[in-house]
């Protein structure tokens, strides 16, 4: 099993035997009705300006060409899935997470107790602030000794895409595409880098849960809070959605390329039928402007489908009968 970093602040676990299962063709787009709407946004569909070419995108996650797409109306989930509604799924399944199957899982070095040995643990080469960590599931997040106690409503961590995905089933719906993530959490702004607008922190108030300081050594925590929050902690966009950005990363249905968008359909785009990453959107409570500005809606990134971290959670979408 290999333990290197992927782009941008999500190591990846790279662990083939794993993550080939889940390698499926995927060159149309998958339709789920069965799940419950509550707690669920219906949105509207249409055309939209997709993707950014500011002068703040990274030029290796194809972000441009800025180009109108259109999406079917559809639901989606008005908050990330909690660590509260994951239980109950496993509760009713008995399933079990793949970083339990493999054993460990990552952490970031300051989410771990002071003094704790766990500190001490294999760092990821090229990504030194984050720990493996024997034992780190989504019950216990930062490893042995964590626990979810006053975490009900923060968003489940330590979840794959392969997870997320059989959550997602069992609840009669599916992830998003990443044209619907994107035209979600605009929330009706054309072409804004937030889900907000274009000022970071308008008139100075904090509107996502991001890292403030100096990554990866001192964070002020200005917003709030110095790992995750609650699901709600922070103002909905203009679709009534919460914590679109920031927070934690959401796994996305598509595969990452790229380029593949470049020449795909306009209209309800998909990600290419296979590949070896699953896009992220939304960046997270450890993104910082100077090493992972990628929270701005636009953004994108990939992870391995079995990687799971403190920093990667994700929410649904279904269709509309």
């Amino acid at each position: 099993m290999k333990k290197n970093p992927s782009p941008c602040c999500v190591p990846s676990k790279q662990h083939a035997d794993v993550w080939q299962a889940s390698q499926q063709n995927s060159s149309s787009r998958i339709r789920a009705i069965g799940g419950s709407t509550d707690e669920m946004i219906l949105l509207p569909g249409g055309p939209f300006l997709m993707g950014s070419e500011s002068a703040d995108t990274f030029p290796n996650d194809g972000e441009g060409p800025v180009r109108q797409v259109t999406v079917d109306s559809f639901w989606m989930d008005q908050y990330a899935v909690r660590n509260r509604d994951f239980m109950k799924f496993v509760q009713e399944t008995q399933y079990i997470t793949e970083a339990e199957r493999i054993g460990w899982s990552f952490v970031f070095a300051g989410d771990l107790p002071e003094g704790s040995p766990a500190v001490d643990a294999q760092s990821v080469h090229g990504t030194e602030w984050w720990r493996v960590i024997e034992g780190a599931t989504w019950l216990h997040p930062e490893g042995p000794g964590s626990n979810l106690a006053a975490r009900a409503d923060h968003p489940v961590v330590q979840v794959s895409w392969n997870d997320a995905a059989a959550y997602a089933a069992w609840a009669g719906k599916r992830l998003p595409t990443e044209a619907e993530w994107e035209f979600a959490a605009r929330g009706g702004l054309e072409q804004n880098a937030y889900p907000w607008g274009n000022e970071l922190t308008p008139d100075g108030k904090h509107l996502c849960n991001i890292w403030q300081g100096v990554f990866p050594v001192s964070n002020t925590a200005e917003d709030g809070y110095a790992s995750t929050c609650p699901v709600d902690a922070f103002p909905p966009n203009g679709y009534g959605l919460f914590g679109i950005t920031g927070n934690t990363w959401e796994w996305i249905a598509d595969w990452f390329h790229p380029t593949y968008h470049q020449h795909a359909t306009r209209h309800n785009p998909i990600g290419p039928p296979q590949g070896t990453a699953r896009m992220l959107k939304g960046g997270s409570y450890l993104c910082h402007r100077s090493y992972c500005n990628r929270y701005r809606v636009a953004a994108r990134s990939s992870n391995t489908p079995d990687s799971a971290t403190t920093n990667i959670g994700f929410r649904c979408v279904r269709d509309v009968a």
